[in-house]
């Protein structure tokens, strides 16, 4: 068939520029989606420092700026990866960058600025869109890049991609201290003349346009992009298998590939063969009784792992700000997220396991003896930035990499967006759980002082019950997770030789 020789020749074929540009075109959206998603912790605090000088900002509209956007990304994650299965990947991944661009403007340029309550619905009316195109941008970038990739280097592309997440965190804190320190001592005096005007606000007008340059100033990357993403023809492996279309696969696999390969499809594939099949069984529907028994397994897996990771990695993220206040030198433990595991060939699973065990084992050290750490002896909260560090070096290191990948390579061609789309969205649920859940759990019961986090004996009960989710994690992966590592894309389209398993999916 030409279609399955235009994919082989996929699969062999060597590292090129192109790979590396994918990486970059498509890491850009997974940077700007952690950029925005990981700057409202402190932007949150410039607000209410600007607009809630009388009283707290409280934890309902905490918990809320926080959810909006997460809810929004959850619910992009199904509408998206269901289109980039329906009418092909290329033709909705610009459109989702360009959501995201416009609305990480309009957060910028939220239409109030001098009443509070129209501040923060216009805040959450564009985060909320802002994260519809977030959302959008998950299935689609991993399954482009899975699908562009060769057999053997599929795993450490995918991760590549990701990594970007990494540097979209590191780049809003660098971003965040360099504006607010621009921004420092503008504007003196400028108080008295915004209060005497009416205006609810307690600080000068300079820092309520820094928070706002701040939003703003991550959709750059992003946008710069946009010309070379609309460029990116059509992977081969959905115009081959979903439109049945071997020839147009292989022009477009031309474009970007050597000639050398094409030449190959040439000669073995004959010309005057232009469509075939995808499978000679009868298709079934996604959610159908054939596709819950071949992929359910992998689907409950996929997405159970990615909401439990959630939980721990933003829940960590968002107490990062809350426990540190204690500290007059607040740890960066996102300069731990090297993640070595991204080009480890050990496996998916092992490298799965491994990280949430390791991080359950921190979370119990960190959590059993928590108020010892923050005793009367200062020295012993270096210890305990440490531990806390590990805890992301162990969630990159694993869970929070191979569930990104893991779903780009289980699903067949016609369902791989889709359900990497309800994997992540499972994923993002997680993180609601986690934000939301954790940030009313670990409250002070006195929401009048200034630093209302953290409640020593509930943050300690946290880090228990997140120890406990690590470990949920390792069961879920050790007996239902199956390796993908070395595994051909096509083998899904094989419906005969894939089944569900008992005992540990290996």
């Amino acid at each position: 068939m030409p279609a399955l020789k235009v994919l082989s020749a996929l699969d062999v074929a060597r590292i090129q520029w192109y790979h590396f540009k994918a990486i970059i075109v498509a890491g850009m959206g997974l940077f700007t989606d952690a950029y925005d998603l990981f700057c409202i912790a402190p932007i949150m605090k410039m607000i209410g420092h600007i607009y809630y000088h009388k009283d707290s900002i409280g934890t309902a509209v905490l918990s809320t700026s926080y959810a909006i956007a997460l809810l929004g990304t959850a619910l992009g994650q199904l509408i998206f990866g269901y289109l980039g299965d329906r009418v092909g990947r290329r033709r909705v991944y610009g459109l989702c960058l360009m959501i995201m661009v416009l609305s990480s403007f309009g957060c910028g340029f939220s239409v109030c600025t001098t009443r509070r309550s129209c501040v923060i619905a216009s805040l959450g009316f564009f985060r909320f869109v802002l994260g519809i195109g977030i959302g959008g941008d998950y299935p689609l970038s991993a399954t482009i890049m899975s699908e562009f990739a060769n057999k053997r280097t599929r795993g450490a592309f995918i991760a590549a991609v990701f990594s970007m997440q990494g540097l979209g965190i590191l780049m809003s804190s660098a971003v965040t201290m360099a504006v607010c320190e621009a921004f420092k001592n503008a504007g003196k005096g400028s108080v008295e003349k915004m209060r005497a005007a009416g205006m609810e606000t307690s600080a000068p007008a300079e820092s309520d346009i820094a928070w706002r340059l701040i939003l703003m100033i991550g959709a750059l990357p992003a946008a710069l992009t946009f010309y070379w993403r609309m460029l990116m023809p059509e992977t081969a492996r959905y115009t081959a298998l979903v439109e049945n279309n071997a020839i147009q696969a292989a022009k477009d696999m031309q474009s970007v590939m050597s000639e050398s390969i094409l030449s190959q499809i040439a000669e073995d594939s004959p010309s005057e063969t232009p469509r075939q099949p995808q499978s000679s069984s009868s298709p079934y529907k996604l959610f159908s009784r054939r596709f819950l028994s071949l992929h359910g397994c992998d689907l409950f897996a996929a997405s159970a792992n990615w909401f439990l990771v959630d939980v721990v990695f933003y829940t960590s993220n968002l107490l990062l700000s809350q426990i540190f206040t204690f500290s007059n030198k607040p740890p960066n433990p996102q300069t731990s997220t090297t993640q070595p595991s991204r080009w480890l060939r050990i496996g998916r699973v092992k490298i799965q396991i491994m990280g949430f065990f390791l991080m359950a084992v921190v979370y119990l050290v960190a959590g059993i003896p928590y108020s010892w750490y923050w005793s009367k002896h200062e020295k012993t909260n270096k210890g305990f930035m440490v531990l806390y560090g590990l805890i992301f070096f162990f969630s990159n290191f694993g869970p929070n990499t191979t569930t990104f990948i893991v779903p780009a390579e289980l699903f067949p061609a016609r369902f791989r967006s889709t359900c990497h789309g309800i994997s992540g969205a499972a994923g993002k649920l997680g993180a609601i759980v986690g934000t939301v859940g954790f940030l009313w759990a670990t409250k002070h019961e006195d929401e009048d002082k200034e630093d209302v986090f953290p409640d020593v004996k509930r943050v300690r009960i946290a880090f228990l019950i997140l120890g406990g989710v690590c470990i949920a994690g390792v069961l879920v992966t050790y007996f239902f997770t199956r390796e993908t590592m070395g595994r051909s894309l096509e083998e899904n389209e094989e419906d005969e030789t894939i089944g569900t398993t008992s005992g540990p999916r290996q």
